[in-house]
């Protein structure tokens, strides 16, 4: 990843100026220190938001873990979309303040905990994320080589994906 670059904003349309909003987070790629940790964090308040709706909305397990999976694959969709434009703007492959694909590699990583959410859960989801997503175990870092915002969105939701099946198992066996 590359350090944040400075861009113009004046030569953007309005809509590039909403697809850099989103890819970065809403400014949580800014952060100078840890924006992918920031961007997590911001993934966990999402779901923390999602499981307090469901509660409202007394959605059952399966319609909250359907529901949330619909969010994350059209968050997928937009990330892609945005950190696309991203890299153009800023003529940078991942730069370093796109954060959309740490929110949905994040919200991938909790889905496991739909139906059970516990504080140990979150923690553990976070953790788990952040550290494959950092590491990048086999084939994790292989998806980076994908085009601009497939590779950018791609790692993230492989390592959500490694840390749901572990928090998966965790929860299976009454660990959380």
């Amino acid at each position: 990843m590359s350090r944040p670059t400075i861009i113009d904003k004046e030569g953007l349309s309005a809509l590039d100026r909403v697809a850099y909003a989103i890819a970065t987070g809403f400014g949580a790629g800014f952060a100078p220190v840890a924006p992918g940790t920031l961007g997590a964090i911001e993934g966990v308040a999402l779901f923390l938001a999602f499981i307090l709706l469901g509660g409202k909305l007394s959605l059952s397990a399966s319609s909250s873990f359907a529901l949330l999976a619909t969010v994350n694959v059209v968050l997928f969709a937009i990330g892609v979309w945005a950190s696309n434009r991203a890299c153009e703007i800023s003529r940078t492959k991942d730069p370093s303040q796109i954060v959309i694909d740490e929110v949905s590699g994040q919200l991938i990583a909790l889905a496991p905990l739909v139906g059970s959410p516990s504080i140990a859960g979150v923690i553990a989801a976070f953790v788990l994320f952040r550290l494959f997503d950092i590491f990048k175990p086999y084939p994790i870092r292989k998806l980076e080589a994908l085009p601009a915002g497939w590779g950018v969105m791609s790692d993230d939701a492989l390592a959500g994906v490694y840390a749901a099946a572990l928090v998966a198992l965790a929860v299976f066996w009454k660990l959380m």
